[in-house]
């Protein structure tokens, strides 16, 4: 097993997060994990991603070359092009949420960028923040996100489910809950659309 992926947001939208659940859910598994981060200008909104390597064999590096990477999962759509090139062309799938951040004055025109996006061969694109809204809190779109993509991550399940109950064991039950009602509805809209 070998996957590599391209987290790709906005500062405080959770990528970090998604980042812990998946590697958390890999060593649970069993698999090697390496993960190389860029936070920037995270706490003023500026561009946040992550590369994250798994593999059941040992990962040289933590850096995931262009065009190699098996998903990238964003939280922004415009952060999803941003990481376009970093795509397999033939067998990379992009996960991304259709709801901007808005932190800049001229940013494109929504539609535009997300005909960029269904112009690849393979995605999904979800209004992460909606689902999330219907679940509980706009604030669990991060893990609408990860549900949506856990059909490519080679991950089971269950593992993605024991890791949010771990990442989210301080925050109390309630909470736990609720992402782990976000993580299945995501994976409900991706298993509906493809």
């Amino acid at each position: 097993m070998k996957k590599d992926i391209i987290l790709a947001g906005v500062g405080g939208q959770g990528i970090l997060t998604i980042a812990a659940t998946i590697g958390t859910a890999a060593l649970l598994e069993g698999l090697q994990l390496k993960q190389a981060e860029v936070h920037g200008m995270s706490q003023r909104g500026g561009d946040v991603q992550s590369h994250l390597r798994l593999s059941s064999k040992e990962i040289a590096s933590d850096l995931i070359p262009e065009g190699k990477a098996d998903l990238v999962i964003s939280i922004e759509p415009m952060e999803a092009l941003r990481y376009v090139n970093m795509l397999n062309k033939n067998s990379g799938w992009m996960i991304s949420s259709m709801n901007p951040f808005n932190n800049i004055s001229n940013y494109p025109d929504l539609e535009l960028i997300l005909n960029e996006i269904w112009k690849l061969p393979h995605y999904i694109t979800i209004d992460a923040n909606k689902v999330a809204k219907e679940q509980g809190s706009v604030k669990a779109a991060n893990i609408v996100i990860l549900g949506a993509a856990s059909p490519f991550l080679g991950l089971k399940y269950e593992s993605l489910e024991k890791a949010v109950r771990n990442i989210f064991a301080s925050k109390g039950e309630d909470i736990i809950k609720l992402n782990l009602k976000a993580l299945k509805a995501g994976l409900h809209y991706t298993e509906k659309n493809t």
